[in-house]
């Protein structure tokens, strides 16, 4: 298939642009600027400006089979003011709105666009059981994503299906947020973030990856997909799991107060809150998962 990623660049585009090389598709990322990752050499670079228009990039979706959406400003870097904040939304936004645009004027639409989301669109909750079926939060992540997604729900179309990935916390040694965590573990300080009673959905890159491509050739497959595993634990359960695997204690909680000093409302959004979301349609069509439990895909990554 020739299939266009924009944000390739990034952790999970990254990823994923070396595992569809190797199964041998065609891809072309979009990027803002010029690339030096690892992935650079596997596709063909075509420079946009993801500004909520059309642009000469356009040219890239032409026969294009598939385009998926990563694109978007980092919400895990700097503190959220009210410009992070802006730089946060707007960036997936108007990027969407870029690509959706692109693909209604190829001479032939994608038969599949897939934008990317996160489970922070359905906002903080406790210890309720999380699936594709409930309604959206009202916190500002929340308020990101159903704004994100409902801009690649105009990419729908007779021929075009949409596929939405509500991702959770992807683990790799590589990127994102595990190795921020190594460290403090590594030198016998580790511990839960507040209370530890909060709910953390992750799922390892591996089965995150196997699940976009098997998105990308299911023709049932269409809507919200949670991108986590089928075993989401609390952040105490989490912290235990990754002491274990590093065979150090994790017995130096953070407290709430804190992190909210250091993090200001991020600290609430990503460390101190969550959801016990479960990919309750990828089981339904039949994926399975290569790491289904948090010590097998520790395992897997820290080599022990």
């Amino acid at each position: 298939m020739r299939i266009v990623i924009a944000g390739g660049s990034g952790f999970l585009g990254q990823a994923l642009t070396q595992a569809l090389a190797r199964q041998g598709h065609e891809l072309v990322i979009l990027t803002r600027r010029l690339n030096t990752s690892p992935a650079a050499t596997l596709a063909t670079w075509a420079t946009w400006t993801p500004d909520g228009e059309v642009g000469p990039w356009a040219q890239a979706l032409e026969g294009a089979d598939v385009v998926i959406n990563l694109a978007g400003d980092s919400i895990a870097e700097g503190r959220w003011t009210p410009a992070k904040k802006t730089r946060v939304l707007e960036s997936r936004v108007r990027a969407t709105k870029s690509l959706v645009r692109a693909a209604a004027r190829a001479s032939a639409p994608p038969r599949v666009f897939v934008s990317g989301s996160a489970v922070g669109y359905y906002g903080p909750l406790g210890d309720e059981v999380v699936t594709e079926a409930n309604r959206a939060g009202s916190d500002f992540l929340a308020q990101v994503c159903t704004a994100w997604e409902q801009e690649a729900a105009a990419a729908e179309r007779a021929s075009t299906r949409v596929v939405i990935l509500r991702t959770g916390l992807v683990l790799d040694t590589h990127g994102g947020a595990l190795p921020r965590m190594l460290l403090p573990f590594r030198l016998g300080v580790g511990g839960r973030l507040g209370a530890g009673r909060q709910y953390w959905p992750w799922i390892h890159v591996h089965d995150w990856v196997a699940l976009v491509a098997f998105v990308l050739t299911t023709a049932s497959a269409t809507g919200p997909f949670n991108l986590t595993a089928p075993t989401p634990v609390t952040n105490a359960e989490f912290t235990a799991a990754l002491g274990r695997a590093l065979k150090r204690p994790a017995v130096m909680p953070a407290p709430a107060f804190a992190l909210r000093l250091a993090l200001g409302e991020m600290a609430d959004a990503l460390l101190l809150s969550g959801q016990r979301a479960v990919p309750a349609k990828a089981e339904r069509l039949g994926f399975s998962f290569r790491y289904p439990t948090l010590d097998t895909a520790l395992a897997s990554l820290l080599g022990r």
